[in-house]
């Protein structure tokens, strides 16, 4: 409660002020918030790519190309969504499905820090065919939550404020990402090694429960009437969408370009750097954070000023050389994970912000959940996915042939690539986009409807 008071006197009372928000509004939106901070908290100890299960998979032996599948196997799990977003479009229960499936996938990392006592040792695989096992059906459970929390959010937010709300939300969140991150780096490297996950994981997945429980609170807003959707239209529908399918596009090679290099420089940073847990979470996701709550605010206001277009613009030429700093690595160098993370940061949050804020304006009400189940499906699967097996794979290669050896190893010539493919694309696809912020947006809206 303290919290939400703090909220009230916040910059957000003058935007909701602005917008003219009855009181259970921005009560729900102050609640989705402090869900938006235990999620966040949740997303630094579980999932494929964090330190912790980087740290954990090592334990069990997990190579290069296991990484990959760590990274890729949630995003491939993304592919749900679709069916799901028929689902709640046609039921219109958010809050029901995230308090049971949501849930249900939060409270299955309780488990995660118990498979080097249930799991045997002999076969040496059996413990990694388990963690990816258990990961899998989380991620497929979880496949729910975005298409409930993203469409809600869009209900209760109106569009004249949504950049400025988002923005601060962002800087909260990389507040809590800074302070919760020491604490999660503090207990990695000081936790007793047998029972140092079994904590961790116990932590993570008791804040992911009670992101989804925050929800139980939030009042269910639906703009639009509840609309059985055919698969096959649906997917004409978005398909006929040219702005979207121009977002859809240029997301997911800029996932891909991503993913190629970055599921693989926090184990570059802890087995070939040998950097510690602390240092990683300091110079890498801290200073992210810091850098996050610097420049947000301004992303935010530019947002709502000039446009997502405008701001994607300009944040994807500066992110596109973010992993550049790797080239730079040697053992025990904090220096290319702290411009990594804190000058990508500066960038990588006006890519994100827009890119949400394009999501929202391209897609019709009546059939956002679809729009944003594909988008996610695809850009996750196709993008993300393929982008980190694409990775392992190149450095497994590149390992068996013997490939890059010495200061310029296999890590530095991936990062390289992947450089290189980010800038073509932001220089080839972003240019390409419409913005339509607000009147094509509902342009759309009109024509669905009328159909």
């Amino acid at each position: 409660m303290k919290l939400l008071r703090f909220w009230t006197h916040s910059p957000l009372k003058h935007l909701y002020q602005q917008a003219g928000l009855p009181e259970k509004i921005r009560r729900s939106l102050n609640i989705m918030i402090l869900a938006n901070m235990f999620g966040t908290m949740h997303a630094i100890i579980c999932g494929g790519g964090t330190s912790t299960m980087i740290g954990f998979a090592s334990s069990l032996g997990a190579g290069d190309l296991v990484f990959g599948i760590l990274a890729g196997l949630p995003q491939a799990a993304s592919l749900l969504q679709i069916p799901f977003a028929v689902l709640v479009s046609a039921k219109q229960k958010r809050k029901r499905y995230l308090l049971t499936f949501g849930l249900a996938s939060r409270a299955l990392w309780l488990l995660f820090g118990f498979i080097p006592l249930l799991a045997p040792k002999d076969p040496a695989y059996l413990q990694i065919i388990s963690l990816i096992f258990l990961l899998g059906i989380s991620s497929s459970l979880g496949a729910v939550i975005n298409v409930c929390w993203f469409p809600w959010l869009s209900d209760l937010t109106p569009l004249s404020i949504r950049g400025r709300w988002m923005g601060f939300r962002e800087m909260l969140l990389s507040l809590t990402n800074i302070i919760f991150g020491l604490l999660v780096a503090f207990l990695l490297d000081n936790l007793p090694p047998q029972s140092r996950y079994l904590i961790v994981f116990a932590v993570g997945g008791t804040v992911g429960v009670l992101d989804m429980l925050c929800f139980r609170f939030v009042e269910e807003v639906y703009t639009a009437a509840p609309r059985r959707m055919k698969l096959g239209r649906t997917l004409k529908a978005v398909y006929s969408n040219k702005p979207f399918m121009r977002l859809l596009m240029m997301w997911t090679v800029w996932c891909f370009t991503a993913n190629l290099a970055g599921p693989y420089l926090t184990p570059y940073a802890r087995n070939v750097m040998g950097l510690s847990f602390t240092q990683i979470m300091i110079f890498g996701t801290l200073s992210g954070s810091i850098a996050t709550m610097i420049i947000m605010p301004w992303w935010g206001k530019l947002l709502d000023k000039r446009g997502p277009r405008q701001v994607m613009l300009m944040a994807f030429a500066g992110a596109s050389f973010a992993s550049s700093s790797y080239l730079l690595a040697r053992p025990g160098s904090v220096l290319p994970v702290f411009l990594h993370n804190f000058v990508g940061a500066l960038f990588w949050s006006g890519t994100n912000l827009s890119a949400s804020a394009l999501q929202l304006s391209c897609s019709p009400d009546d059939i956002r959940s679809a729009h944003i189940a594909i988008f996610s499906s695809v850009t996750a699967l196709v993008g993300t996915a393929f982008g980190s097996l694409t990775g392992g794979t190149f450095l497994e290669i590149c390992a068996a042939n013997q490939w890059f050896s010495g200061a310029f190893d296999r890590y530095k010539a991936l990062v390289l690539l992947a450089v290189t493919l980010r800038f073509s694309t932001a220089l080839l696809l972003v240019p390409r986009l419409q913005d339509g912020y607000v009147n094509h947006a509902q342009e759309r809206t009109d024509n669905t409807r009328s159909e």
